[in-house]
């Protein structure tokens, strides 16, 4: 099954801002990576073209990501297609309201034959997780999460296990059911680098939906699915990424979001200090995978609601009245004066 989540609401604002200079640095891997992908998950899945790309602009921003939606919108198919395009190691997490961190993280098991205790890891030991409906599981459970998403590393009985690289954590959640489920802490949701929104597809796509599971004979196998990229080959664009070129101006930019989120009127608890810096690395990413080695207003503008939605806490008042954070940060926006 396949989905499509609705263009968000870009701002109107122009890449006026864009120097006059060629690319110093040779991108054409990064868009060779990116089409690739693209292309496989396009095999099984219809429209969700953004989605796709902020999964992939997170992955060369070395973050994690937060999939929200209905049920049947395909938020785990998406995922578990995208991790089948790597040629990575994967594990998929089912959580529950029994699940423990031991089963997340592993633990220590007794060998009698050499009297020690061995550490068993546990299934988040890989280069893409998959947590399916995390916030079915406890505080307890959650809280196993926080170092291995912020430091990418497991203590256990005083011995530190680092994650192998790449590592991505790509988790669902549905945003209807209450019964059975737990609120996210604010201090997890602000180590996922961005928050997809998934909605429901039009009339045509939902059609195209049907004549592909018909055609695949109701077969929606990631198998059919080829790995394009490469471990070794991702690590390095990964650190292509980190290069691209960022004007004090647009630091500065960045800056004025994030401290004009903490003096709104409709914002209890604005965007942190790792906020600013994610919104950077997004911006960083989504400029190399649209061909550019240098960040304009409009890569800022462009992932400011996923970077910040699930960041930014609003005031009782405005939760009452039903007010969206996307709303808010797009307030923000055309608030700020835009560097030219």
């Amino acid at each position: 099954m396949a989905m499509n989540n609705q263009p968000e609401e870009l701002s109107d604002n122009s890449n006026s801002f864009a120097p006059a200079v060629q690319n110093r640095t040779d991108l054409s891997g990064i868009k060779a990576m990116a089409d690739s992908i693209r292309s496989e998950i396009g095999k099984i899945i219809v429209g969700q073209h953004r989605m796709v790309d902020l999964l992939i602009t997170a992955l060369l921003a070395n973050g994690h990501v937060l999939v929200e939606g209905v049920p049947g919108v395909a938020k785990t198919l998406t995922s578990r297609l995208f991790a089948r395009t790597l040629s990575t190691d994967f594990s998929r997490i089912q959580f529950t309201p029994d699940l423990m961190p031991a089963d997340v993280i592993g633990t220590s098991v007794f060998n009698p034959k050499t009297t020690e205790f061995n550490f068993k890891e546990g299934p988040v030991f890989s280069n893409v997780v998959l947590i399916d409906e995390i916030n079915r599981s406890p505080a307890k459970t959650q809280a196993a999460l926080f170092e291995v998403m912020q430091e990418r590393q497991i203590s256990v009985d005083g011995t530190t296990y680092a994650m192998e690289e790449p590592f991505i954590i790509l988790a669902t959640q549905n945003p209807i059911e209450h019964e059975g489920t737990y609120k996210l802490p604010e201090a997890q949701l602000d180590r996922f680098l961005f928050k997809i929104n998934v909605d429901y597809p039009d009339q045509d796509q939902e059609t195209a939906i049907l004549e592909g599971v018909h055609k695949r004979k109701n077969q929606n196998n990631p198998s059919q699915l080829d790995p394009v990229v490469e471990p070794n080959r991702l690590i390095q664009n990964q650190s292509l990424v980190s290069d691209i070129h960022v004007e004090r101006s647009l630091m500065q930019y960045i800056t004025d979001i994030t401290q004009h989120s903490r003096n709104h009127p409709s914002i209890h608890i604005g965007a942190s200090p790792r906020a600013a810096v994610f919104i950077m690395r997004a911006a960083q990413a989504w400029a190399a995978i649209n061909g550019r080695d240098f960040v304009i207003p409009d890569d800022i503008q462009d992932i400011a609601r996923p970077v910040l939605r699930h960041r930014l806490i609003l005031t009782p008042e405005k939760e009452m009245e039903g007010t969206k954070t996307d709303e808010v940060v797009t307030q923000i926006l055309k608030q700020i004066e835009v560097p030219r």
